[in-house]
C-alpha cells in the first residue's frame, strides 16, 4: 500500500522489518509547524483507528513513536507533535498502523535554532485548483529553496460555512499533486481570507463561521489557533524572522473596537491584546505582520474588506510599534489578485518607514481594476501565478531582508531590498 503523496523517499530501514498495513492515508503526510528542535506532521486516514509516527534519528539509531487517533468527528485527520529533536537536523519517519507500515519512509527537518542567520520563507495567496488544474507555482516555491511556506488565504476557495462543504473542499485541494508535494516537503502555516472563511468580502458576522474554524483546525498543523476557543491567529519564528499571522475575518464587525468604542473592530479585543504582548516579547530581528487582506485601500472600486476600512486599528498598531521602539517590522497581505509593494511615511508614528508587500494570486486570474493608484506605490504586477519569497540574512552588513515577487517560471518581477538599520526606530 502506498501514500497518495510521499516525501523524498529513503532506502533506510527501521531497525526491524515492517510489514505493510491494509490501512491507507488518503492525504499527506504534510509538514506543519517546525519550531527550534521540533516538528509537526499532519495526515488524513482512510478510516478510524490509532496511528503511530515512527521517527528515526539521523544516525539510524533507536526510533521513537508518537500516537494519534483518527476519528470521524475530526474528519479522520491526524496530527503528531515531535519535541526534543536536534535543531535544523533531518530525520526519517513513517506512519504505522497496528505496527505495520503505511507507505514509504519520508523525511522532515526540525526547525532551526532562533539564532540561525539565514532563512527563506515563501508567502502566497489565492490558489484556485478548479481554474488552474496544474498548479505550477508550488513547484517553483520548492525550486527556490523556501524553508517555510505561509498561506495567506483563499486556499482553497470554499464559499460556504457548511462543515461538509468545507471538508470536501480541503480534500479536493489537498488531492492536487503539485499542492500535496509542496505541503509534504516544506513546513507550512496558514491564515484564512474571505473565500476559505466562507464568503466573498465577508466579515465576522457570517453565520456558521464556527464550522469554518473547525475545518481549518482539522486541516492545518499551525502552532496554535487563536486563544484556543475562537479565532485562528498565531505566530511562529524561523531563524531571524518571526511571522505574526493575523485573523482579519473572525472578529471583524462583531464588537466595538478596543481602539475606538464608537467604531467596529477588525482584530477584536482578544487578538489585539495578543498582538501587543507578542510583539513586545519578540526578540526576532525581523517581524512580519501578515494578513489575508491588504493594509491599504488602493484596490478595485467598491471593495471594503481591507485595513483602511478600519484605519484607527491600523494606526494603533503603528503607534504601538513606535511607542515601544519595535524594529524590523514589514507588512504582508494578499487577496486582491495583484502583487504590489508600497512604502508608507510612518517616521512620526513608527520611527521608520513601513513597507507593505502584497502577493496574489498563486493560481487565479488577475483583477485589472485592482491596479489602483497610490502615492505610496513602489511596484505593481498583474500575473496569474506569483508568490513572494522573503530572504533574511543576518550575515550581510547591515543585516538584510529581501522580498522578491516571482512567477511560476522563476522570473523575478520586482525586488524590494530592506536592511535592519533602516527598520530601526529613531
Amino acid at each position: 500500500m502506498t501514500l497518495l503523496v510521499c516525501l523524498s523517499c529513503s532506502l533506510l530501514t527501521l531497525g526491524s522489518t515492517t510489514q505493510e498495513s491494509e490501512m491507507q492515508v488518503s492525504h499527506g503526510p504534510f509538514l506543519g509547524h517546525a519550531g527550534p528542535g521540533s516538528a509537526r506532521v499532519w495526515a488524513r486516514a482512510s478510516e478510524e483507528g490509532e496511528f503511530d509516527l515512527q521517527v528515526v534519528a539521523p544516525d539510524g539509531g533507536a526510533s521513537t513513536l508518537r500516537r494519534a487517533t483518527a476519528l470521524a468527528k475530526n474528519d479522520l485527520t491526524l496530527s503528531w507533535e515531535l519535541e526534543g529533536l536536534a535543531p535544523g537536523q533531518e530525520y526519517s519517519y513513517r506512519i504505522l498502523h497496528d505496527g505495520q507500515s503505511i507507505g514509504e519512509l519520508s523525511r522532515l527537518r526540525a526547525g532551526p535554532a532562533d539564532d540561525s542567520d539565514r532563512v527563506k520563507i515563501a508567502f502566497a495567496s489565492c490558489a484556485n485548483e478548479k481554474r488552474f488544474p496544474k498548479q505550477a507555482g508550488w513547484g517553483r516555491i520548492l525550486e527556490e529553496g523556501a524553508e517555510a511556506l505561509v498561506l495567506l488565504g483563499d486556499m482553497p476557495y470554499i464559499d460556504s460555512t457548511e462543515l461538509a462543504v468545507q471538508r470536501r473542499r480541503y480534500r479536493e485541494f489537498y488531492s492536487v499533486p503539485e499542492i500535496a508535494l509542496a505541503l509534504g516537503t516544506v513546513p507550512f502555516y496558514a491564515t484564512w481570507d474571505d473565500h476559505d472563511f466562507g464568503r466573498n468580502d465577508t466579515d465576522g458576522q457570517l453565520p456558521g463561521k464556527e464550522n469554518s474554524r473547525q475545518a481549518f483546525i482539522e486541516n492545518h498543523a499551525n502552532p496554535s489557533y487563536g486563544n484556543g476557543e475562537t479565532g485562528i491567529y498565531c505566530n511562529f519564528r524561523r531563524g531571524p524572522v518571526e511571522v505574526f499571522l493575523l485573523d482579519a475575518r473572525t472578529f471583524a464587525g462583531t464588537q466595538p473596537s478596543p481602539i475606538d468604542p464608537e467604531k467596529p473592530t477588525l482584530l477584536g479585543s482578544l487578538q489585539w491584546a495578543w498582538l501587543r504582548e507578542s510583539l513586545a516579547a519578540s526578540t526576532a530581528p525581523f517581524k512580519v505582520l501578515a494578513t489575508g487582506m491588504i493594509w491599504n485601500g488602493a484596490t478595485r472600486p467598491g471593495k471594503r474588506d481591507h485595513w483602511m476600512t478600519y484605519p484607527y486599528e491600523r494606526q494603533a498598531i503603528f503607534d504601538f510599534l513606535g511607542t515601544n521602539q519595535i524594529s524590523g517590522v514589514v507588512l504582508v497581505g494578499g487577496d486582491i489578485h495583484r502583487s504590489r509593494a508600497l512604502r508608507y511615511p510612518t517616521e512620526d508614528s513608527v520611527g521608520y518607514q513601513l513597507t507593505e508587500l502584497i502577493t496574489s494570486p498563486l493560481a487565479n486570474t488577475v483583477i485589472e481594476s485592482a491596479n489602483a493608484p497610490s502615492p505610496h506605490l513602489l511596484h505593481d504586477v498583474g500575473e496569474q501565478e506569483t508568490f513572494l519569497l522573503l530572504e533574511a540574512n543576518m550575515e550581510s552588513t547591515p543585516p538584510s531582508l529581501v522580498g522578491t515577487c516571482m512567477n511560476a517560471a522563476g522570473k523575478s518581477l520586482f525586488v524590494v531590498e530592506l536592511d535592519l538599520t533602516g527598520l530601526t526606530a529613531n
